[in-house]
């Protein structure tokens, strides 16, 4: 690959520093990439691989799912809209306490149920195990759902929706309500993006299927984790997305940090420099990423998180700076 072809396609890591940042021994990476075509890295004139950073956030999903259960011949080919969308909630919690009871589960579908009560040892009445999660009812016609599922005390509900269209939102929601569950998850086939940001704003888990009985549990554990407030955060940054641009230079900060005294409250002068802070590093990472060649895939997930990091304390920074009548 020439100066230009790299020119095209962005900035580049090797496969050393794309394992280091992902996880992914070199070995592995390269039979998912033969056997899977996970990604297709390009390659330079002297045959190197050579990934994009749209191939790093991609590898950085597919092993998430992998590590929690997903095969990789199951989510392989999957877009990255798709991975980012099925990695959600991804990080399950630690099993149940002994004094915590399991999480109650009730699915209603026309195929996730027959499937779930095909697979035995997750529908007993008794988490015997102590997985954390019960099988409470598996109802295929929604007439028997509606009449028994008061009865269940539900954690969580599944509904299975092949096709998700607007005008079936408040038909869900009254499902939803109607079986006291604090969280629902809902495994649909198709839908569009608006109908998914609908669903997620009425605080609904949209997880499009394929599903098997070992994700559904996992996901009911995150999603009653997530409900209990315990559930781990996982900050996945994109390294092919844009840069959030500064919105204060030197001297505005400068400015502003010299008002500080004249006002009452000190805030301004400490978020000045912890975002003078968050700037120098943000510089710092971003010439480690094209000094360092080996580390380069790591030092560009740091710039990518300091950059997003130094936007919110702008964000706040403008905040006080407006509620303070400073002038810049």
């Amino acid at each position: 690959m020439s100066d230009a072809d790299e020119s095209e396609v962005g900035q580049t890591y090797r496969i050393g520093a794309v394992a280091r940042l992902t996880g992914i021994p070199p070995d592995t990476l390269r039979v998912w990439e033969r056997r899977y075509a996970v990604v297709t890295p390009v390659r330079s004139d002297a045959g190197t691989r050579l990934y994009r950073a749209l191939d790093v956030s991609r590898l950085n999903l597919i092993k998430r799912l992998v590590d929690n259960g997903d095969a990789i011949s199951h989510v392989a080919r999957l877009s990255l809209e798709h991975l980012r969308e099925r990695a959600q909630g991804l990080d399950s919690p630690s099993p149940a306490a002994p004094d915590q009871r399991p999480c109650r589960v009730a699915v209603l579908g026309p195929s996730l149920p027959l499937l779930l009560r095909h697979h035995g040892s997750l529908t007993e009445a008794a988490s015997a195990d102590g997985d954390g999660v019960e099988l409470v009812g598996l109802f295929t016609e929604e007439t028997l759902f509606r009449d028994r599922v008061h009865q269940l005390g539900l954690d969580l509900l599944v509904l299975e929706w092949p096709t998700l269209h607007e005008d079936e939102l408040r038909h869900i929601t009254d499902l939803a309500a109607r079986s006291g569950a604090p969280r629902t998850l809902v495994v649909y086939n198709y839908a569009s993006r608006e109908v998914i940001t609908r669903l997620q704003a009425l605080h609904m888990q949209p997880k499009r299927a394929p599903v098997d009985p070992a994700e559904l549990k996992r996901w009911c554990l995150a999603l009653h984790a997530a409900g209990r407030g315990t559930g781990a955060a996982f900050v996945d940054f994109d390294l092919s997305a844009p840069v959030p641009p500064r919105r204060y230079d030197t001297a505005a900060l400068s400015r502003i940090a010299a008002a500080s005294p004249a006002v009452k409250c000190e805030c301004p002068h400490h978020l000045v420099e912890l975002v003078s802070t968050l700037v120098a590093f943000e510089a710092y990472s971003r010439e480690c990423e094209s000094r360092n060649v080996d580390d380069a895939a790591l030092h560009a997930f740091l710039h990518a998180a300091t950059a997003q990091a130094r936007a919110t304390m702008e964000a706040a920074l403008a905040r006080v700076v407006e509620a303070e009548g400073i002038e810049i």
